[in-house]
Formats: C-alpha cells, structure tokens, sequence
C-alpha cells in the first residue's frame, strides 16, 4: 500500500482575488481523491479539515497517522467521516467490522485504533471518500444510512435546482466534536448546487463531486460574493472552500456531492445567504 499526502496552507481573500487559474487549482482543488491501492489526502489548514480517500484493490489499506499529525494513530486526536462511493467494502476499526455500501457512510470517534479499508470486489473496488477534523472528546462509532439522513428537499426542475439534501453526520442525527458531513443528490435535469449562495464565516467546507458521466464536467464557484472565481472539475474529485468563500456548482449533468464542514459552529442553518442577483 502506498499513503500520499500534502499540506495545504491558508489564502487572505485580499490575495485571492489575484490568482489565476493555476494558482487557485493548486491551492483548492484536489485532483487526485482516488487510486487504486493507495490513501491519498490533503491536510487543510482551514479548520485543520484532512481530505482524502482510500481504494483499496488487491490489499486492504490503512488509514495511517501521516507525519504532521504526531500522533501513534490517525484518531489520536481526530474524528473522522468515511462515505463509499464506489463498490462494497467494510472499514475495520480496531476489533469492531463495519460494512459500507454505495451512498453508506460511517462516523469514527477519537481514539488509539487502527483503520483499515477492504473492498468486497477487486473487479469492482470500493472507493472510500473521507473528512477529518481536530476532536477534543470521544464519540460512538456510528455506521449511517440515507434512512437514518434527515432528509431536505430543495429547488425545483423549473429552477434547474431539484434536488434531496441528505444530512447524515450531523448534530441531529449523532453527536460529534465539529465534523458536519452530508450528501446531496441532483434530479435527473437539474445542475445547479447550493444556490443562492451562502458563506458560513465560522466554519470552513469541503465538496466532493461523483456519480458525473465521464464525459461531463462541473464548474464549481467559489470566492467572496462580490468577487467570485470558478474551478473546472471532473468526477471523483474535491475543492476545499475557505470560510470567507461561497462554494456553488453548476454542471454540464447532474450529479451528487458530499459536503464537509470543520469549524466551531454545529448548526447547518448557521449561513449568510446571497441573492443570486448580487453575485458578481
């Protein structure tokens, strides 16, 4: 097995407003999310959020302590949300076996324990999709299904925005120390995400976009409301979004994301909205 991972540091949206395609690609979007018999990650300092996913194919795959965590194991001082987004597999979590499949998510409370990925089938590998914050206190592990989300339906196929919020690692459905996760399904003929607009200054988000034709493409937004920039993005791929940014996509298909969110604030209305009007 082989662990990537890289450090992401934190942009002023003074100095944003600068950069150009390059430079906002390399700071926030992550490309690679996904190899086979590999965990790859992105360690943020936006609310000290870690990204990544592991596909395990011929070997199963640990979720290892990476160096800047010092710590003996990657939960030491961590939470962490796994969601399946590919075949069936069962993430093991010291003597406890939790099985996922497609759309399954598993929250993981902090704690000295290894972390292992399997898939089912090597034909048809299982892609485990995660997020991981900083957790001051120990939770229950919890496997979570669409049947236990609370369930939010939003938009319309007039506004091209039909869509079914699933929150499903949220404060309402179990507790956690600051990670939020959830799943959003677009309706067949709808493209548009999160719109209107919002920013939530006091936690930061991350996307992650799959179940996109490999022909199609998403164009995610991003930047302060008076000063919006755009990322081109492909299936099985996430952008981190700072706190002082919207994050918003609109897509040539539609499409399901998983958002994340790390910050000191647990409550999913906790948004400042944008008439869609005033964007520019």
């Amino acid at each position: 097995m082989k662990t990537n991972y890289e450090l992401r540091y934190a942009a002023h949206p003074e100095d944003a407003k600068h950069y150009d395609t390059a430079r906002l690609r390399k700071d926030f979007l992550i490309e690679k999310v996904f190899a086979a018999d590999e965990v790859n990650m992105v360690y943020s300092m936006y609310d000290r959020m870690i990204v990544g996913g592991a596909m395990p194919v011929k070997e199963p795959l640990e979720l290892e302590a990476i160096e800047p965590l010092k710590a003996a194991f990657f939960l030491s001082r961590r939470e962490v949300g796994i969601y399946c987004v590919g075949g069936s597999g069962t993430v093991r979590v010291g003597d406890q076996e939790f099985h996922l499949n497609y759309k399954e998510a598993l929250y993981l409370g902090r704690g000295d324990r290894k972390v292992t990925f399997e898939s089912d089938d090597a034909n048809r590998p299982a892609k485990f999709y995660f997020n991981s914050t900083t957790a001051h206190c120990t939770y229950p592990d919890k496997k979570i299904t669409k049947a236990n989300a609370i369930v939010a339906h939003m938009g319309s196929l007039e506004g091209s925005n039909d869509r079914n919020i699933n929150k499903m690692i949220v404060n309402q459905v179990l507790p956690t120390c600051q990670l939020q996760m959830g799943m959003t399904e677009l309706a067949p003929g709808s493209v548009w995400n999160t719109m209107p607009a919002h920013t939530h200054s006091r936690r930061m988000e991350a996307y992650f976009y799959f179940d996109l034709p490999q022909d199609q493409a998403i164009c995610h937004f991003m930047g302060q409301p008076q000063e919006t920039r755009h990322i081109w993005m492909q299936g099985d791929q996430a952008v981190l979004s700072p706190e002082w940014s919207i994050h918003s996509a609109a897509a040539t298909s539609n499409y399901t994301f998983i958002w994340g969110m790390g910050g000191e604030n647990l409550d999913y209305g906790d948004q400042d909205f944008y008439a869609i009007t005033d964007l520019k």
